[in-house]
C-alpha cells in the first residue's frame, strides 16, 4: 500500500526559509511576544526549557538556558528532559502536526507546559479567495496556492489527542496593510511562507490570472489606509504534560449544592 503524498514539499521549505529577509519576521516576532506574554501569566519558573524554532537567532537573548532545536520530522529533544517546550510558528507546515505535538509532550517532564503558535485558517483567506476565483475564471482550474492551515477547534482537539493535561486554544488576529496584492507576495517570500506544498505548480503561472486577482483584491479587500488588508490568524496552543498535582474535573453527580438554589429559581423536572 502506497504512503499518502505529504502536503509539504520539506526542502522547498528548508529554502523558502534560507532565503528569507531576518527583517521581514514580523509574524515570527508576533508569535514570540505571544509566548512571552502567557509565560509571564505562568507562576512557574522554568529551569530547562526548549524551543523548536525554524529561525532560531530570532530567540537570541530570550530563554537563555534553552536549548533551541530546528523544525524537523523528528524533533531532537530527549525525552522528560524539559520543564517547557515551545513550537514556535511552524505546526501549519508540518505535516503531522499531532505527531510534533506527541513529540513535545514526551520531551516534558511530568507538569512541564507546552506552548505552540501556528497559522491558523483565517490566514491570507483574501488572498486564497482571490486566486482561486481569478485561477478559475482565466483557465478554468484551480491549483493549490496556499497552505491549507487548520482551524482554532481543530488544534485544540489536536492537544487532547497529543495527551497534554489542561489544553487551551485561542486565536490571535492580526491585520495589515499592503500597497497591492504583488507587495503582499513579495512579503511572504521574504518571510520564508511563500508556497512550499508538494502539489504547487512546477511551472509559471499565466501573467493574466495575477493580474485578475490583483484587481478583485483591492475591489474586495481594500485597506482603510489605502492598498489592501490582509488578514493573519495566530493560534496559540497551551498544555501541560499530566501531573498528579494538576486540578481535576469533579465526577458527574458529585455536586454536594443544587445549580437553582444558587440561581434562586425553580428546579424543571425533565421526564423520559
Amino acid at each position: 500500500m502506497s504512503q499518502p503524498r505529504p502536503i509539504t514539499d520539506l526542502d522547498a521549505l528548508t529554502r523558502n526559509r534560507q532565503r528569507a529577509d531576518p527583517a521581514a519576521l514580523f509574524l515570527q516576532q508576533a508569535a514570540r511576544g505571544e509566548v512571552e506574554d502567557r509565560l509571564a501569566m505562568v507562576n512557574k519558573t522554568f529551569q530547562s526549557p526548549a524551543i523548536v524554532a525554524a529561525f532560531p537567532d530570532l530567540w537570541a537573548g530570550h530563554h537563555a538556558k534553552a536549548v533551541v532545536t530546528p523544525e524537523a520530522e523528528t524533533l531532537a529533544l530527549p525525552t522528560q528532559q524539559h520543564d517547557l517546550v515551545i513550537h514556535s510558528l511552524g505546526l501549519h507546515w508540518a505535516n503531522d502536526p499531532v505527531g510534533q505535538l506527541i513529540q513535545c509532550r514526551r520531551a516534558l517532564q511530568a507538569d512541564g507546559l507546552m506552548l505552540a503558535v501556528a497559522l491558523g485558517g483565517q490566514t491570507l483567506h483574501e488572498l486564497r479567495s482571490c486566486l482561486a476565483q481569478a485561477e478559475s475564471m482565466v483557465t478554468g482550474g484551480l491549483s493549490p496556492r496556499v497552505a491549507p492551515m487548520a482551524e482554532v477547534r481543530d488544534l485544540g482537539a489536536l492537544l487532547q489527542r497529543a495527551g497534554l493535561a489542561l489544553p487551551v486554544a485561542d486565536t490571535v488576529p492580526l491585520k495589515a496593510a499592503y500597497r497591492s496584492m504583488t507587495h503582499l507576495m513579495q512579503d511572504l517570500r521574504a518571510m520564508g511562507e511563500a508556497n512550499a506544498m508538494t502539489a504547487r505548480l512546477r511551472h509559471p503561472t499565466r501573467r493574466a490570472v495575477f493580474d485578475t486577482a490583483a484587481k478583485l483584491y483591492a475591489d474586495t479587500f481594500p485597506s482603510d489606509q489605502g492598498g489592501i488588508v490582509a488578514t493573519f490568524e495566530l493560534i496559540v496552543l497551551t498544555g501541560w504534560a499530566p501531573d498528579v498535582s494538576q486540578q481535576k474535573p469533579l465526577r458527574p453527580g458529585s455536586a454536594q449544592a443544587r445549580l437553582a438554589d444558587a440561581l434562586h429559581t425553580d428546579e424543571t423536572p425533565l421526564f423520559d
